[in-house]
């Protein structure tokens, strides 16, 4: 895609896929590689709590402005944006972008964000094109401005016939795009579309092996298996448990006590980490849980039905049903499944993994503690 952006044809992609898959770290690889490769300038811009176009302007160009400091047209880019840049920081080493409303009303029209693209390009690299990552666009995938702001941009610089150097990825979860095309149904076959699919069983035992193998650590014949059923493909996962059995284990030999503990480890870190505040708080009460762990009885489950649920708890947790599911429906935990009558989903991979983990773990018992002085950091933290 960039490579035919350098060509002067737009491109627009849209990265997706489940929680922890991997999607920003996707693009900041792209990013990287492309800058090696001297064929795109890149900018990812976070766009977290932003939700209207003024404000996705801003960021862009002071983030523009920032990622310029150490690259060596670095005075033409300042050129570029004038007096609008006020140094800050000691001796002037840090920089932003002071643009008053009037000057963002402006810049975050589609056809002069176009003017401003083009005339940014005069002062890259040669030849190069600018990769330009809009990442965690949750507050603005439900905005029809933004909606109607990218199709607006594909179409003007469709019928101007004029070398544009762009390409804009776009990172966030499959439910951020159907929002953008509910708003725009024209952008569904604008995006290139790039869904990280989760990894197989065989590429997350490959992972544990060869992370482990790299700190000199060797596993149980079984170990890699054992550690693979609690990923569920996530990278994420992936990571915070090999971390944490890495960092329970006292020797370079870990053991099978160990990888159990070392996995207990790891549902309490990504339980803090990783899920809402909300909802950890909420599932503290003993009979969600209790109800948690009748939902999520398998690892692949991501589905349930409200009968069949009913029929397996007992009195006292049947009291409280109604209540847990319309908390974890209110909190994002759970959503109602529109194909099945009666029916409910998790909306994401991650939520049902670790509901599924913590179960399995409490019924199996918390394990043998293996240890707990840590080692150096092995791959499995990076």
């Amino acid at each position: 895609m960039v490579r035919t952006a350098n060509r002067g044809v737009l491109q627009i992609g849209f990265i997706t896929g489940e929680r922890g898959i991997g999607k920003s770290s996707l693009a900041s690889l792209v990013r990287r590689l492309c800058e090696r490769e001297r064929v795109a300038t890149g900018c990812h811009v976070y766009l977290g709590g932003a939700h209207d176009l003024q404000e996705m302007t801003r960021r862009t160009f002071d983030r523009l402005l920032k990622d310029s400091i150490e690259r060596p047209r670095h005075h033409q880019i300042l050129e570029f944006f004038g007096n609008r840049v006020r140094k800050i920081g000691m001796f002037g080493v840090s920089v932003e972008l002071a643009l008053n409303a009037e000057d963002l009303r402006m810049a975050s029209s589609s056809t002069n964000f176009i003017i401003s693209v083009r005339e940014l390009l005069r002062y890259l690299d040669e030849r190069t094109s600018l990769l330009l990552i809009l990442d965690d666009i949750n507050g603005l995938a439900g905005s029809a401005d933004f909606a109607h702001w990218l199709k607006s941009l594909v179409d003007e610089i469709a019928t101007s016939q004029r070398e544009t150097r762009l390409c804009i990825l776009l990172v966030g979860l499959e439910e951020r795009r159907r929002e953008l095309i509910r708003s725009q149904p024209s952008l569904a076959r604008v995006f290139d579309l790039v869904d990280i699919e989760p990894w197989s069983d065989a590429e997350a035992e490959q992972f544990y092996r060869e992370s482990f193998a790299e700190g000199n650590a060797t596993l149980p014949t079984v170990g890699p298996r054992f550690l693979v059923r609690y990923t569920g493909g996530l990278p994420v996962l992936a990571h915070e448990i090999g971390a944490a059995v890495w960092h329970v284990a006292r020797t370079q030999t870990i053991g099978q006590n160990e990888l159990s503990y070392g996995v207990v480890r790891a549902a309490e870190i990504i339980g803090i980490k990783l899920l809402e505040p909300q909802i950890f708080q909420a599932i503290q009460s003993g009979r969600y849980r209790s109800i948690l762990r009748k939902i999520a009885d398998e690892p692949s489950r991501m589905t349930f039905q409200r009968g069949e649920l009913v029929a397996r708890l007992t009195e006292d947790e049947r009291k409280v049903m109604d209540n847990f599911l319309r908390r974890m429906r209110t909190l994002g935990a759970v959503e109602i499944d529109p194909e099945v009558r009666g029916g409910y989903r998790f909306p994401n991979r991650l939520h049902a993994l670790y509901f599924w983990m913590s179960q399995e773990l409490q019924r199996k018992g918390r394990g043998q503690r293996g240890g707990n002085q840590p080692k150096a950091s092995a791959n499995t933290t990076q």
